[in-house]
């Protein structure tokens, strides 16, 4: 079955960074965008805690001293919201023991200040290539996503094609597949802020013409949650 087009390419690597040292951040921010990232900057916990929770990233770099909510303890609340994205913890705390409690806390990956550049860019790559290796192939219940096709595999053998955003958008259900999604999260996370709510409901809608109404479920008063094919 012949791919998407050129003109549905996926967007680039979003990345979130939460790190209250105003220079550094600004710093890494303009690194992180000349190797293409699209960056968001969050100088405490709790503005990084409302970022990871409402809209997509494909990584975050969390510091652990941070104002308002402590850099592991945000991570452990955004794994407790079942937020998967690939963390890397960058810190001045550089113990044995200060490592493992950031591993267990969720973290992917843990590097200690002062660093090289180049060492965390060369990180941060590995994360990306290891979160897209296993957010290729999302269950659909007995279906699957391929996300980087953008087909999805019925339990019959056929496939049925989605467009870019309808892939991102059943993408963004999948991985958090407990979860009821708000208009407005899917809006940020997934149609990039796009104006109005009612992109989210166009979208669902191209879904359920393609795979059946049950694939997402409406929770009433909410949003949506992803169903059953």
């Amino acid at each position: 079955m012949a791919r998407i087009p050129a003109t549905s390419e996926p967007r680039s690597s979003r990345l979130l960074l939460v790190e209250d040292d105003r220079d550094l951040a600004d710093m890494l921010a303009e690194v992180f965008a000349d190797q293409g990232y699209t960056v968001d900057l969050a100088p405490e916990g709790q503005r990084g805690l409302h970022l990871g929770l409402s809209r997509g990233y494909d990584i975050m770099i969390i510091d652990r001293g941070l104002p308002a909510i402590d850099g592991l303890d945000l991570l452990r609340r955004l794994r407790r919201q079942a937020v998967t994205v690939p963390v890397l913890v960058l810190t001045a705390f550089g113990t044995t023991a200060d490592r493992v409690s950031g591993l267990d806390a969720g973290a992917e990956d843990y590097l200690v200040k002062p660093f090289e550049i180049d060492e965390l860019l060369a990180r941060v790559r590995a994360l990306r290539r290891r979160n897209l290796d296993q957010a290729r192939l999302l269950p659909l219940g007995a279906a699957w996503l391929d996300s980087d096709s953008h087909l999805v595999r019925l339990p019959s053998g056929e496939q049925v094609t989605l467009s870019g955003q309808e892939c991102r958008l059943l993408h963004a259900l999948a991985v958090r597949p407990r979860q009821v999604h708000t208009r407005d999260s899917l809006r940020q996370r997934v149609f990039d802020g796009a104006q109005t709510e009612s992109i989210v409901d166009t979208y669902v809608y191209y879904l359920r013409n393609k795979l059946g109404h049950g694939v997402v479920r409406t929770v009433r008063g909410v949003g949506y949650r992803l169903g059953e094919l």
